[in-house]
């Protein structure tokens, strides 16, 4: 899941430098240099990119702007397989990854009344949740859902 970036590789008349064109603005207006991993700095998606090029060992530095790349390799690497870094840039799942399971928590039970969660808040008995609901929503819910049962009741 997410989406690919398009990039297309621009011809570079200096040797060990290569552009990149992609289809997503990655710094907006502005120039931004990476000399090391440590010029990368939080989720912005320039510097999570600036992390994952200069983590293949290939990049010496990288420059972006706006929607161009332009990458100082170390000598002796050809920038193979740099392209596919920028393109996964927004990908989280790819196939044969298995999604990761997120097991709802567990309703605590209301101990008390059988019914509607009581309209005062916090009292004892609710669960976590129903504390952390407003009082005035709770109102709000239970009324409409009494408005509609005798709307549809019959």
């Amino acid at each position: 899941m997410g989406q690919q970036v398009a990039v297309v590789e621009k011809p570079s008349s200096v040797p060990g430098v290569l552009r990149f064109e992609s289809n997503r603005t990655l710094t907006g207006q502005g120039h931004e240099i990476f000399r090391c991993a440590d010029d990368a700095i939080g989720p912005r998606p320039a510097a999570v990119l600036a992390r994952q090029l200069l983590s293949t060992g290939q990049v010496e530095s990288v420059h972006m702007y706006s929607n161009i790349v332009t990458v100082n390799l170390q000598k002796g690497f050809s920038g193979l397989g740099l392209d596919e870094v920028m393109r996964n840039l927004y990908q989280y799942w790819k196939p044969g990854m298995v999604p990761q399971a997120f097991d709802a928590p567990a309703d605590e039970p209301v101990t008390g009344g059988g019914g509607a969660a009581p309209a005062g808040g916090g009292v004892g008995g609710e669960s976590t949740y129903t504390q952390l609901i407003p009082e005035v929503l709770r109102e709000r819910s239970r009324l409409a859902m009494v408005k509609w049962k005798a709307e549809h009741s019959g």
